[in-house]
């Protein structure tokens, strides 16, 4: 007698969340993020008419600018930890209801000084958002092809906000004033709070965790020592000895921050982080890129500006090619990643980037700006390439309840190279505008070249070591070989989910769609 034949099952797919609660998450995040970004520019080219206002000097206006900057700095690892705590969902909405807050504070102030400590309140808000909408994207999006592409739309908003803050401004202020570049957050803050609050679902909460309140404070204090020492640097040098004073005091208190969380149980950023490629690599290139690229678009404000004698709203314009380049790198990224993996989306974009930095080497007080247009265009293209892959890689890397604060160290780490960038660059060209502007485009050209070497080299040893180790360094694992993933890549998507998160809390490389 024979037996009847075995039936062999299939799992059934998964049935994907419906599409509008993902599109609603994506808005409100890339709003949270966005309105950050705004409000990093868009400041700048107000700081005239609200001296008019409110005169104070220099000095006082300065502090309209950098108030925001330096709590938003200070507390960004922080607002991190609050979310995997309590819910990124949950700290998103503060985080909205208190920037939207102080953005109508700012728009009502009477005096200088309230409009300081509204920029403050701002900066708090502004860290909590920055650092959990990431985090709610990475909890939202599972599927890690579909999360590339939602990183890549995530930060094209990012990036439109950001450059074009000083044309939204100077649209604002001919049209309606000052004020209207802080009222403008209100609508847009009451709208991601709701699309948040009505659709993002709740991130897992490590409720049980305590809250590591010494490394907090720890933490707050290194990265506010940092942010204070390289805004005033711009000012007085990194000779002052203020400066050397908040430097020696951030070094300080960041040598006991690693101290205190190597021996806490329940530390808020854990140094096993440190020790995880696919969380080191990520940090680490947003730090030297955000250095080179803000550094460079501060220097690019001046020359337009004070050498080409554009006026706020000319500047704006002039920065929208390599706004566009930048959105549209953005949204093809997660197609570029899926067709050549990560390390050579990478290596393009640091590519286009050391072109881009190359061909402004000759600029002179003759060169005129259409000369400078294709420059511009690779250093947008580049910047907008590269970004979205190294973003997915650590999200992909996170612990799912580690988000946030893996999110904040991310975005604390590329906010230090902002600062420094434009604060180095800033002091190079204090005297002799040309000769800091090449000086900062060699340091740029030599940052990326090493970079890109770096990169290759992983690669390299990478494929010496085998698809299974993740020997070359910390590096290594975020363009190591997927073997992995190309034996199972039509194997179930659950699967794949499953091996991806698996290799990388093991140390081991990310086995994401396309990597090569």
């Amino acid at each position: 007698m024979t037996s009847p034949p075995e039936t062999i099952t299939t799992p059934a797919r998964p049935r994907l969340p419906q599409t509008w609660p993902l599109t609603a998450t994506l808005i409100a995040t890339s709003l949270g993020f966005g309105v950050i970004q705004l409000d990093v520019t868009v400041v700048n080219v107000a700081v005239k008419q609200i001296g008019a206002s409110f005169g104070g000097g220099i000095s006082g206006l300065q502090w309209v600018v950098s108030a925001y900057t330096l709590v938003l700095a200070a507390l960004i690892l922080t607002a991190g930890a609050l979310g995997d705590r309590f819910g990124a969902r949950r700290m998103l909405c503060t985080g909205f209801a208190v920037f939207t807050a102080a953005s109508g504070l700012c728009g009502l102030s009477t005096s200088l000084a309230m409009l300081i400590a509204a920029r403050a309140v701002q900066g708090l808000g502004a860290a909590l958002l920055g650092s959990c909408a990431l985090a709610l994207l990475n909890h939202s999006y599972t599927d890690p092809g579909r999360r590339t592409r939602a990183v890549g739309q995530f930060v094209a908003g990012a990036s439109a906000a950001l450059s074009g803050g000083p044309v939204i401004g100077g649209f604002l202020i001919a049209a309606f004033g000052w004020r209207a570049i802080f009222f403008i957050n209100v609508p847009l803050g009451a709208v991601g709070f709701w699309l948040a609050l009505r659709y993002a679902s709740e991130t897992d909460r490590s409720a049980g965790r305590p809250v590591d309140t010494r490394g907090a404070a720890l933490a707050t204090i290194a990265l506010a020592g940092f942010a204070a020492a390289v805004i005033e640097a711009g000012t007085y040098g990194f000779a002052s000895p203020w400066v050397l004073a908040a430097l020696g005091c951030s070094l300080a208190a960041a040598v006991a921050f690693v101290a205190a969380e190597s021996r806490t149980a329940s530390p808020m950023l854990p140094m096993s982080l440190f020790r995880r490629p696919g969380f080191v690599s990520p940090v680490t290139m947003g730090f030297l890129v955000n250095v080179c690229f803000y550094g460079l678009i501060f220097l690019f404000s001046l020359l337009f500006q004070a050498k080409h004698r554009m006026s706020a709203l000319e500047t704006g314009l002039a920065f929208l090619p390599m706004t566009a380049a930048i959105l549209g790198a953005n949204l093809i990224s997660g197609r570029v990643n899926a067709a050549i993996g990560p390390s050579r989306a990478i290596l393009t974009g640091l590519a286009a980037m050391t072109a881009g930095c190359a061909g402004l080497l000759w600029v002179n007080p003759a060169t005129g700006y259409p000369a400078m247009l294709a420059q511009q265009i690779l250093l947008g293209g580049g910047l907008g390439t590269l970004v979205p892959p190294m973003t997915s890689v650590l999200l992909a890397s996170a612990d799912r309840s580690r988000s946030g604060v893996t999110s904040g160290a991310l975005t604390a780490f590329r906010q230090a190279g902002s600062l420094l960038g434009v604060a180095l660059f800033g002091s190079l060209a204090a005297t002799d505008f040309y000769r800091g502007f090449h000086a900062a485009l060699c340091i740029c050209v030599g940052i990326l070249i090493v970079s890109a070497g770096v990169v290759v080299g992983a690669g390299i040893a990478g494929r010496r070591g085998g698809g299974g180790r993740a020997s070359a360094g910390p590096v290594c694992a975020l363009y190591h070989d997927g073997h992995a993933f190309r034996r199972s890549r039509h194997a179930h998507p659950h699967r794949l989910e499953v091996l991806s998160r698996r290799r990388l809390r093991a140390g081991l490389p990310f086995a994401g769609p396309g990597l090569r």
